[in-house]
């Protein structure tokens, strides 16, 4: 038998296949199917690798199309990010450039306001001294300034001029430890020196401990040390310590407190007086009261009949139990004829009988009289 198999080794092979065809057609035709098995087992056997090369297919486009995409969204990020810093110098600029038009046209308004001539100066740089606070400033002599002026700010004194050059000057500040200037206290007229202490607040020395200065109270300067003009504002009290022979006074410069980038320097100083009302008050101004009503009696027309006005009580729903108490005392009163707040005569009698209100009737108008004809008339 095996002889035979491998001698006839094809033709048993191609009997095979004939007899599996026959039987698949058999098999075919019995289900009534219209696709012929060989397409179903091709198409079932493709099919999984046909989905795995268009699934790597697929994410391999999606990933350079997205590469792509995100360079140019980097690229626009960038450029966003490079016009939103441009965006923000110029937004800093203008917010410079407007503060300075500020501070300028303030200067320009407290010189026109001011009596004392003065000249406007910028700060251009600071010393190298580590404990001297001094600034320097583009005015010098070629513009009139000299050494031992003032400089202020509208906001108050700021130092004085103690170098003098054709184009600059150095200008000591207040809270320099070697600074010194008479002051005097706005509510108690106390008289003071200022003293630098090298850092923020300056010192009010010289002043007794039984004289009195307030926290909150404002300093002035005085004009006593010949450099700063009277009336000009030097800060705020805001520590006030009690020494042995001088108090302890401290006090916040207001014209420093905004910076220093502009200043103006006093060439010709006039005194003025100390202000009643601190820095900034604004008085609020008030309408007069309204005049009294006129009485009725007065108001009567010549020759009407006087009506005494009489103030109903207050009845109905909303009377309260408060306004029905004060109209039976006033009713009592008047049937006592009681005035409440004089002394003498007892206590009114609070269990009297009082009869029922009567309604008030308004009389009625008066007709004008026709004027009689005179005996001399004459009828025509």
């Amino acid at each position: 038998m095996e002889f035979l198999l491998h001698r006839y080794r094809n033709q048993t092979v191609l009997l095979a296949a004939i007899l599996a065809q026959l039987a698949l057609l058999a098999y075919q035709v019995k289900s009534d199917g219209e696709v012929r098995l060989i397409r179903v087992w091709a198409i079932g056997a493709v099919t999984p690798l046909a989905r795995v090369i268009e699934a790597a297919r697929s994410s391999t486009v999606h990933f350079f199309r997205d590469y792509f995409v995100l360079l140019d969204v980097r690229e626009d990020n960038q450029r966003l990010k490079t016009d939103l810093d441009h965006v923000r110098m110029e937004n800093q600029f203008l917010r410079s450039e407007l503060s300075t038009a500020d501070r300028a046209r303030a200067l320009a308004l407290f010189q026109q306001q001011s009596q004392s001539k003065t000249i406007a100066a910028h700060v251009i740089g600071n010393t190298t001294a580590v404990s001297a606070k001094v600034v320097i400033i583009d005015r010098g002599t070629g513009s009139g300034v000299q050494k031992g002026m003032a400089v202020i700010t509208p906001d108050g004194i700021v130092g004085k001029v103690t170098g003098a050059y054709p184009t600059a000057s150095y200008v000591l500040l207040i809270t320099d430890p070697s600074f010194a200037a008479g002051v005097l206290s706005q509510k108690h007229r106390v008289h003071g020196t200022l003293k630098g202490q090298g850092y923020g607040t300056v010192l009010i020395d010289y002043v007794q401990s039984e004289q009195k200065v307030e926290p909150g109270e404002w300093f002035y300067t005085s004009g006593d040390d010949r450099i700063f003009p009277k009336g000009l504002p030097v800060g705020e009290v805001s520590v006030v310590r009690p020494g042995k022979a001088y108090q302890q006074i401290f006090v916040t410069p207001s014209g420093m407190r905004n910076g220093l980038e502009e200043v103006l320097v006093v060439v010709e100083g006039v005194h003025g007086p100390i202000p009643e009302n601190p820095p900034g008050f604004q008085p609020v101004h008030m309408q007069d009261p309204p005049p009294a009503e006129a009485d009725a009696e007065s108001s009567a027309l010549p020759g009407a009949p006087s009506v005494t006005q009489v103030t109903p009580a207050r009845s109905g729903p909303q009377a309260t139990d408060a306004d029905k108490m004060v109209d039976r005392y006033r009713q009592i009163g008047e049937a006592e004829r009681r005035v409440y707040g004089q002394s003498g005569g007892g206590a009114p009698n609070f269990n009297i009988n009082l009869p029922p209100a009567s309604p008030v009737t308004a009389a009625p108008p008066a007709s004008p009289s026709r004027p009689s004809p005179s005996p001399s008339a004459k009828r025509p």
